[in-house]
């Protein structure tokens, strides 16, 4: 599968954005979807995971209650609303498909099996 990431951009700290993730193939409803940053000098970090029909999702702590996950397995896409966002948003955004399905070790980067190019997300203070 080929994942390709869109939305990010610049915005002010507190501002909103909405993160895409194209999936190619005809197999999207089969895969764990995730997303991932990465900011400069650092581990790539798990932001959220939702589960392969979107009745299941986890986030990361620093998240929580700001970012919501969600899915269109018609569209073949992954999106990643983003809303009161901090300087400390500010990173490369990845989505990426798990083939192994829904378990508790989701937010391990060596858990996706593909991923999108990334989209720069900037939060400016």
């Amino acid at each position: 599968v080929q994942l390709q990431a869109s939305g990010g951009g610049l915005v002010q700290a507190g501002g909103s954005l909405r993160l895409s993730c194209a999936a190619s193939g005809r197999t999207f409803s089969s895969y764990v979807m995730g997303w991932f940053r990465q900011a400069p000098g650092m581990d790539r970090e798990f932001v959220a995971a939702i589960s392969r029909g979107g009745v299941s999702t986890y986030y990361g702590d620093s998240v929580k209650g700001r970012f919501t996950i969600s899915r269109d397995n018609a569209k073949n896409t992954v999106f990643l609303q983003m809303n009161s966002l901090k300087p400390e948003d500010t990173a490369v955004y990845y989505c990426a498909a798990d083939l192994r399905g829904w378990s508790t070790t989701l937010r391990l980067a060596n858990e996706y099996d593909y991923w999108g190019q990334g989209t720069q997300v900037t939060v400016s203070s």
